[in-house]
């Protein structure tokens, strides 16, 4: 038995390393499809690929050639329904493309004329016989090859004939071919939109109406109270409220203000030291509401046009029931205590992690049941909180028993880990994963970074490009001043289809806790309410850049995209230029949609650099001028290959330029 086939298929994609694994991509996408394919000697071959929809329905999608002598066959096709699609490729022996190369090389020369006439006229007939075809396409290749075997016509004219446009796009579409070899099926996991699209906001419902009392004492805000702050998340465009753990609070080494070790009675606790005499992860902290309160919050987001994304953090406090009911979940020490959780230098006495091992079947039944609770009340989307401190293949049965049963459920990965395991996660079913974006800051970090999310990981990775976190504030943003959260937010908005926001990012918040990579008077630990209103109206918030971030990508197909960024070239080592293009066929529009983003990276400085661009990249043939306008500003200039630009990182850092007339 052979495997190779006639017309060796090979290098298949898209395709996971090893074949483990299904490709994944998101409603709407679209996806590059490549495959090696060659034969023996000089005779032309075509080749396709074949895809078979969710509902069944089948389509054929021709590949070309990009590079000649590569043998590498490519094209794109827009997934527009989500569910299980598969793909194989068809090579074969395109006869009469053979055909057509010999003789306009052999007919002029004068050699075998009429053998390659009578060679044509067979191959026509062949293509008129064939049922499948249109009956005008079959009377005009039985017309050609009729015209093929008149030798009183002049040869010219009969030469003409068979490679006028009319016979050349029938043969295109319908390829007269032989020996055929089609490769196994390749399957796609095609999620909804949601999954790989979206803008995302993390506030702390317990800090959202928050008052501080006269004796120093808080009242807890309540879902009643946060819901007032809805309609400014979805005023500033996003889609998507994400919030940390809601549950119960231990009270066991409970951590106090800027993690420290002496909490007092009235300090609120981390939200992720879960579980107290009030229950664990299927119940609600009492100061936040009850179950019918979560509820109505949900609804009121839906309103708004906000889904809720909830924190699934699979850990417990000392005072979670499962420590009495089972503790044979977690590790028991040589002394008798049970381990508490540490990233050294990180201590969180006030965590107990999960022991997967010990008892794996009851610990999967419980997590699945609580995931299946919080799906009841309306949740779809899950933030994971670090799952690389969990077993890989709990992650993989517990995404395919949700997805089988629910498929629109949506899990986040905050993996911030070794990249081999950050990637894992991915193929296993994570649907999109927080990255290494919020330390990559210099151009050349950016510019390899953003390539290879678009162009190496795209078929199991799907970033979530959140500018700040409750524990990450970079030095980039402490000593970058407002120049440093503009130019990161805008690059998080246009680099990846899918971004997030911490809330204090839009009042530039950067004053660190000593000695961390976090806010001081962290809200993890504490009560923060912020005045979001006033910023604005002050003129001293980022909100208005924001939501215009959003609307522009809103606006821009082509910014929904991932695998259609391509890096730009500069004489600076601070300005950062790339692309994202997308054809007309894939925008839902009739016209193409083309933008290119260069950005100043240095949030300290102002410079004046000249940009080099590859415009056949967002489809501008080479050598041609084009116009350009500003999405931020409004200014428009005409631009070419190569360009001045000069850009503030205290006034405009950010250009993202609308090519016209696409």
């Amino acid at each position: 038995m052979t495997r190779a086939g006639r017309i060796p298929v090979l290098g298949l994609s898209p395709q996971l390393p090893d074949n483990l694994w299904p490709a994944r991509a998101f409603a709407g996408e679209v996806v590059p499809f490549s495959a090696t394919a060659f034969r023996e000697g000089h005779d032309l071959i075509g080749v396709s690929v074949l895809l078979t929809g969710p509902d069944g329905t089948q389509s054929s999608h021709p590949m070309t050639l990009p590079v000649a002598g590569t043998d590498r066959w490519e094209t794109a096709v827009q997934l527009g329904a989500a569910g299980t699609w598969q793909y194989r490729v068809r090579a074969y022996a395109d006869d009469f493309a053979t055909w057509e190369h010999n003789a306009s090389v052999k007919i002029p020369a004068g050699i075998d004329v009429e053998l390659m006439f009578m060679i044509g006229a067979e191959l026509l007939g062949r293509g008129a016989a064939d049922t499948s075809r249109p009956a005008a396409e079959r009377t005009l290749l039985q017309a050609t090859a009729g015209i093929l075997g008149d030798r009183t016509l002049p040869v010219d004219q009969r030469l003409a004939a068979a490679t006028g446009e009319e016979v050349h796009a029938a043969a295109s579409v319908r390829p007269i071919s032989s020996l055929e070899t089609i490769s196994e099926p390749r399957t796609i996991i095609v999620e909804r939109e949601r999954a790989g699209v979206g803008a995302w906001y993390e506030f702390f419902p317990r800090s959202e109406g928050a008052v501080k009392n006269v004796d120093g004492t808080w009242t807890s805000g309540t879902f009643r109270s946060a819901a007032a702050r809805l309609s400014g998340v979805a005023a500033m465009g996003f889609d998507v409220l994400y919030l940390p753990p809601i549950h119960p609070i231990g009270r066991a080494f409970r951590k106090g203000p800027n993690n420290s070790l002496d909490a007092g009675p009235n300090d609120p606790g981390s939200p992720w030291a879960i579980g107290s005499a009030d229950g664990g992860h299927d119940a609600i902290h009492p100061d936040l509401g009850t179950v019918a309160d979560f509820t109505w919050f949900v609804g009121q987001a839906r309103e708004a046009g906000l889904e809720i994304a909830l924190d699934l953090a699979l850990q417990a406090s000392p005072d979670h029931p499962w420590v009495t009911a089972h503790p044979e979940w977690f590790t028991t020490l040589p002394d008798g205590s049970i381990a508490y959780a540490e990233n050294p230098p990180k201590k969180y006495q006030d965590i107990y992690p999960i022991n997967f091992d010990n008892d794996p079947d009851g610990i999967r039944a419980e997590v699945l049941r609580i995931v299946r609770y919080w799906i009841g009340l309306g949740v779809n989307i899950f933030r994971v909180d670090n799952p690389h401190t969990k077993p890989l293949d709990f992650w993989e049965w517990l995404i395919n028993e949700v997805n089988t049963e629910y498929p629109d459920v949506v899990f986040l990965a905050e993996a911030f880990t070794r990249p081999a395991l950050l990637h894992a996660l991915g193929k296993v079913g994570f649907q999109q994963s927080y990255t290494y974006f919020t330390w990559r800051n210099t151009k050349e970090e950016l510019e390899e970074f953003f390539d290879g999310l678009a162009h190496e990981t795209a078929d199991f990775l799907r970033p979530n490009l959140f500018v700040n976190t409750p524990d990450i504030l970079t030095e980039y943003l402490q000593f970058g001043g407002p120049a440093a959260f503009k130019i990161r937010a805008a690059l998080a908005a246009t680099a990846a289809p899918t971004w997030g926001v911490y809330a204090g990012f839009e009042l530039y918040e950067s004053v660190a806790r000593p000695g961390a990579e976090e806010s001081i008077n962290n809200e993890k630990y504490e009560y923060r309410p912020r005045d979001f209103d006033h910023a604005v109206d002050q003129g001293t918030s980022l909100a208005p850049f924001i939501t215009l971030l959003n609307r522009i990508r809103r606006e821009h197909p082509a910014l929904r995209q991932l695998r259609n960024l391509n890096i730009h070239g500069s004489d600076d080592e601070s300005i950062l230029v790339y692309s994202k293009f997308l054809d007309a066929p894939f925008t839902g529009t009739g016209r193409a949609d083309a933008l290119i983003i260069v950005a100043n990276v240095d949030p300290h400085s102002a410079r004046e650099t000249t940009v080099h661009l590859d415009t056949t990249k967002f489809g501008i043939p080479a050598g041609h001028a084009f116009e350009v306008r500003d999405l931020v500003s409004g200014a428009v200039w005409t631009w070419s290959a190569d360009n001045y630009v000069r850009l503030d990182a205290f006034t405009e850092p950010v250009h993202i330029l609308q090519v016209k007339g696409q």
